[in-house]
């Protein structure tokens, strides 16, 4: 018995070793979205601090493509020392419905480390489509029904899964039109080329107040603080409600201690009064969770994603 159990006992022991000396070079955050997004952003603001508690630098890498599977599966794929860990989104949870095929399966493949923030969108318009009101332009779209298109930063994508939802309870038929990342559909809706997006709050106020975009309404389920004036899209149909929310997972198997030290240091820094206050100004707000609590988080988000696809008929393509 004894030396089974020494056996048994030794692949604990020396995963408990690396655990005390890791971190032992520098520390990856592989982001699968494109620069500039709102995922990039919540990397970078992480990453100083969390190498300064580390005693490692913490670099990040952006790997976009195929709906954040290429960075997702290098990231599933690599070794679960603490070194590497993946950005994810709300992305990841709706594609467990929307991609069978993916190489990887999320809850099997990837340990849960830390949730970060959540933030609501906005539904705007480009000021040559004759809506001012969520309501107008649902009727306007009732009107001419297969003739409007939407926006968005490609299949899967929260802002995707917003535009289909509205579709779906607003009961219209309006045309999604796939970008390569939140810069180009942005800049096709300023244009005028897709006339409908959903997109962040604070990266659409600037160009609503300069008047290259319309708001319409905000996604959460308050007005939000940066663009108090615009009415909620739940204030005309009851119910609905879109956000982007961000967390950090790393592969299957990495050390429990590893993740612990993880959770605890993300934590920290998200109750810090400047990460709150810089939160605040990026339209965000820190969603610190225990490893547990962040586990049945996606948990239920997967379930709740693959109601909203149901219901609104969504493909990934």
């Amino acid at each position: 018995m004894g030396i089974a159990f020494g056996g048994l006992a030794a692949p604990r022991l020396l995963r408990a070793q690396a655990a005390a000396s890791w971190p032992t070079r520098p520390v990856r955050i592989i982001v699968p979205f494109g620069l500039g997004g709102s995922a990039d952003v919540a990397a970078r603001f992480l990453a100083e601090p969390l190498g300064q508690a580390l005693g490692q630098p913490v670099v990040v890498e952006n790997r976009p493509g195929a709906g954040a599977v290429i960075g997702t599966e290098a990231v599933a794929k690599s070794p679960p020392d603490g070194h590497t860990l993946l950005m994810m989104s709300n992305t990841h949870t709706a594609n467990e419905t929307l991609l069978p095929n993916r190489p990887y399966a999320l809850m099997r493949d990837l340990a849960p480390v830390a949730a970060v923030n959540i933030a609501y969108n906005v539904l705007v318009v480009h000021p040559s489509l004759p809506a001012r009101t969520v309501a107008e332009l649902i009727a306007y779209a009732k009107a001419n029904p297969g003739r409007l298109d939407y926006a968005s930063s490609g299949p899967g994508t929260p802002y995707h899964i917003a535009g289909e939802v509205f579709r779906a309870m607003a009961g219209i038929e309006v045309t999604h039109v796939p970008f390569r990342g939140s810069d180009q559909a942005r800049t096709a809706v300023i244009g005028g080329q897709v006339p409908i997006m959903f997109d962040a709050i604070p990266t659409m106020a600037e160009h609503i107040r300069s008047g290259r975009v319309r708001g319409l309404a905000t996604t959460g389920p308050q007005r939000s603080p940066l663009l108090p004036e615009l009415p909620t899209v739940a204030e005309t149909l009851p119910g609905y409600e879109s956000a982007l929310w961000l967390g950090l997972m790393a592969p299957a198997g990495t050390p429990r201690p590893v993740i612990e030290r993880l959770n605890a240091e993300v934590n920290r820094i998200l109750a810090l009064p400047a990460t709150r206050e810089a939160q605040a100004r990026l339209g965000a707000q820190p969603m610190p969770m225990t490893i547990a609590e962040f586990d049945a988080f996606l948990r239920r988000d997967i379930e709740r994603q693959r109601e909203w696809i149901r219901m609104a008929r969504i493909q990934a393509s």
